[in-house]
């Protein structure tokens, strides 16, 4: 009984074992060539479980996903004005004919991205040599990315393999272009600056040449409207000094001997030497003669 039991056990983990060989998976992200005797009998491009002949068949996966051919360094390209510029792009690609892919790169994907890089720059170089800097730079440049995908997605279709898009990231000059480029942009850039200054600097005293000769005739017609006030005030204060004193010439004569002795007796030091019959002091020696 002992030994039907484990005769039985035996079978059981036999069946397992020979079960778990039959049974792969693909998922949604791969696709499975099945192998026999190193030949391919079977394409599995849908996700699910399926089974294999333990021992003699095998399973090879390959991802499905949209992957990415990304350059390590720039590219460089001369342009139709032989200039050279350094590319720098990348490649979204993916398997679409599995079976043509095995074929063609032996399903090695380092051959495949060898094979698109290689199609991607030989395009590259046809594209830029007919195109000047400027078209490369901004004028073409999306019509440049549509036909590099177009070549390359014809050739690539030849080894089962779709591109998807191909992208220019950044197209530069190289250092040595660049820095003679950037001298030249500063210089003039300092032309256009010095020109710019000397320009304002013209403006600057033509502003202020034109704001002095306003201030000069400004201040001419003010000094002028200020003589005629003056002179018209002076005019119509001695009309009506005349006409004051015209009706009482003692008084305007008393009047002005008072403001000749203000001024001549405002300070205690003032020292005068006249004679005592002068008419300075006519008004002097007849203050007390109406008391």
């Amino acid at each position: 009984m002992n030994k039907n039991m484990g005769n039985v056990l035996i079978g059981a983990v036999a069946a397992l074992i020979v079960l778990s060989m039959s049974i792969f998976v693909v998922d949604q992200r791969q696709n499975a060539i099945v192998f026999q005797l190193g030949e391919a009998v079977g394409i599995k491009t849908e996700p699910g479980l399926y089974f294999k002949v333990p021992l003699m068949q095998n399973v090879r996966y390959f991802d499905s996903r949209i992957l990415t051919l990304d350059t390590v360094d720039p590219e460089r390209f001369i342009t139709a004005e032989k200039k050279n510029v350094l590319v720098d792009s990348f490649v979204k690609w993916r398997i679409v004919d599995v079976k043509q892919y095995y074929v063609s790169v032996g399903g090695d994907e380092v051959r495949a991205r060898t094979r698109l890089l290689q199609t991607v720059n030989s395009s590259m170089r046809e594209e830029f040599g007919k195109r000047t800097i400027n078209e490369v730079v901004s004028g073409e440049r999306d019509k440049i990315m549509e036909v590099l995908r177009t070549k390359a997605d014809a050739d690539a279709r030849k080894i089962g393999v779709e591109v998807l898009d191909v992208r220019l990231k950044r197209v530069d000059f190289p250092l040595e272009i660049s820095e003679s480029v950037y001298r030249r942009m500063d210089a003039e850039r300092k032309r256009v600056a010095n020109e710019l200054r000397a320009s304002g600097a013209a403006e600057s005293e033509k502003i202020k040449a034109d704001a002095d000769r306003q201030r000069e005739v400004i201040m001419a017609e003010a000094y002028r409207t200020a003589q005629q006030a003056k002179g018209e005030g002076d005019a119509k204060a001695s009309a009506l000094y005349a006409t004051a004193f015209g009706r009482n010439p003692e008084f305007y004569s008393f009047y002005r001997s008072l403001e000749a002795y203000k001024q001549s007796f405002k300070n205690k030091s003032d020292m005068m030497v006249l004679d005592p019959s002068s008419a300075f002091f006519k008004y002097l020696k007849s203050s007390g003669k109406g008391g």
